[in-house]
């Protein structure tokens, strides 16, 4: 008898347990927390007045294009970066992790709350219009496979000259058979042009050959010691 008041206790704990894990509150994702730290640091930048694309700093600016914001960052179109995550590691990549992709869906499908506490909001970020930065010199051209003659630092590529929704995977095999993954450009758009620039600078040794890039585009290999 003791021992089945003793298990009786126990499951009793047990139930006990699961329904308590199940009544947590879960704190609702909203713009006044979020949304509009994420939005702030990814979109703003273009995204603002005076910017070059519609606002998205309120919450009454975005509140009415939650679908056109939802179905953009699903498919990758903004951020406007234009190539594959993961393929290649890049310092000034403004792509949307998965993790806040899922955030904003996640917060688009609870039907995009406000939030009630005001003072959760950021300060909006405030943005100065600076002068386009210098091309790089002594770039080195690349125009189908290009056998390098001298060792480089590469401290990242920009495309120079690619046909519209152009799609390719580059690469750099190295004298010892080893790749390396540099960039993989996936429907770029050159409205958007910018380099590509790496976290590390990648050193290619004489003779490394870089594959991947179409005979009628043009991508330039960076020197990190470019000026």
């Amino acid at each position: 008898m003791m021992a089945r008041a003793f298990l009786a206790t126990v499951l009793c704990w047990s139930c006990a347990a699961v329904v308590a894990a199940h009544n947590i509150g879960v704190t609702p994702i909203t713009w006044n927390r979020e949304i509009s730290r994420l939005i702030y640091d990814k979109c703003a930048s273009c995204h603002r007045p005076q910017g070059s694309a519609f606002s998205l700093m309120t919450y009454r600016d975005v509140q009415p294009r939650v679908t056109e914001i939802k179905a953009a960052v699903l498919s990758r179109q903004m951020p406007p970066w234009g190539a594959i995550k993961g393929f290649g590691d890049f310092r000034n990549d403004q792509a949307l992790t998965p993790e806040q992709i899922e955030l904003l869906v996640d917060w688009i499908q609870n039907d995009a709350p406000r939030g009630n506490n005001r003072q959760a909001l950021p300060p909006e970020p405030h943005f100065t219009e600076s002068a386009a930065p210098a091309p790089p010199s002594h770039v080195v051209p690349v125009s189908g496979n290009l056998s390098l003659q001298q060792p480089m630092l590469v401290d990242g590529l920009m495309p120079r000259k690619v046909a519209p929704g152009q799609s390719m995977r580059i690469t750099a095999l190295l004298p010892n058979g080893a790749v390396e993954p540099l960039l993989w450009l996936h429907g770029y758009d050159s409205r958007f042009s910018h380099p590509f620039l790496f976290r590390k600078s990648i050193r290619l040794p004489a003779g490394t050959v870089i594959r991947g890039v179409s005979r009628d585009d043009v991508i330039e290999l960076i020197p990190a010691d470019s000026k």
